[in-house]
């Protein structure tokens, strides 16, 4: 099977009550994990690409790393994605470079310029047979390039969701519902604490979620910054040198009910960074005298490979559905 795009995934997915998950990939063990995970869940999947990854890793080697996963796992539906391109000249780029889809962000753009510079990635896209993913609303947090303070972020305004999409023609719509960038996404002072003392974040704005599938009847949604940050993988890392205080994510429980309504897409990277760094800071500290990147990638890899796992099957609902 070819890369393909995300219009019968995501076709599927709202007809289905689930969603796809779109996992970042930087380099050769993430994309093993998540692809081996989804091979054996029998999940369609959406690997990720961002600026800083290509920057990182030169776009050349993560296509081709993408391509040998198509290959290895030709049972399962794989798009690759541009997450978050900042502007045309980087979305041409990954269209005449291999990639089926890609996010053009000008969602910190007024909104007239938003949909001028959408509908430029769109029109180029649609004639090289590639789908367009846009945003409207504004995340706080970071991710690689992607940095928005918190008082600059912005819910999504229901009210302008369909003359976005009518005016850009974009094939589905990333909003912003109270999710954030990175691990760090929400202050203590954001949050409460259960009776076990651990921070929960303030809940998503469901209700802003379902005016925009009101008004969008039928068109696939986008979560980013929806990572859960693992409890477990935060203390792995605190426990071997690192200083992760209050790292608090989105609860599962909610993504999941994205997932039953429109959302489509529910984008997945701090996770996997913390399950990488938290395996090789665990390794290193119980195997001082290793030194061959082999032995703790291997563990690394297997980690992020069963949290992928528990997310398409427990989180995304979408295991089964290649």
């Amino acid at each position: 099977m070819a890369l393909v795009t995300t219009t019968e995934m995501f076709k599927k997915a709202y007809d289905g009550g689930y969603a796809i998950g779109a996992f970042n990939v930087n380099n050769m063990e993430i994309v093993q994990g998540i692809t081996e995970a989804c091979r054996e869940e029998k999940a369609p999947v959406i690997l990720q690409v961002s600026k800083g990854a290509r920057a990182y890793a030169n776009h050349t080697y993560l296509v081709k790393l993408v391509e040998a996963a198509v290959i290895e796992c030709p049972e399962i539906p794989i798009a690759l994605h541009l997450d978050h391109g900042p502007d045309f000249e980087t979305c041409k780029a990954c269209i005449d470079g291999g990639f089926t889809s890609v996010m053009i962000d000008a969602s910190s753009k007024p909104f007239a310029e938003n949909i001028e510079i959408t509908k430029k990635v769109v029109e180029y896209a649609h004639d090289h047979g590639v789908v367009v993913e846009a945003e409207l609303g504004t995340l706080a947090g970071i991710e690689d390039d992607v940095k928005v303070a918190a008082h600059a972020a912005s819910y999504t305004r229901p009210e302008e969701v369909e003359e976005f999409v009518s005016k850009t023609g974009c094939d589905s719509l990333a909003i912003a519902i109270g999710t954030s960038h990175g691990a760090y996404k929400f202050t203590a002072a954001q949050c409460t604490r259960n009776e076990q003392g651990i921070l929960v974040p303030p809940p998503l704005r469901f209700d802003v979620l379902e005016e925009v599938s009101r008004r969008l009847p039928g068109f696939p949604i986008v979560l980013h910054g929806s990572s859960s940050v693992p409890q477990n993988y935060v203390k792995m890392i605190n426990e071997n040198g690192g200083k992760m205080p209050d790292a608090v994510g989105i609860p599962e429980e909610q993504l999941r009910h994205a997932a039953e309504l429109s959302v489509c897409k529910i984008n997945i990277d701090s996770d996997l960074r913390l399950a990488m760094t938290g395996t090789v800071r665990q390794f290193f500290s119980e195997h001082p005298d290793k030194f061959d990147p082999r032995e703790y990638l291997k563990p690394a890899r297997a980690n992020i490979k069963e949290l992928v796992r528990h997310k398409l099957v427990d989180v995304l609902g979408c295991a089964g559905k290649a």
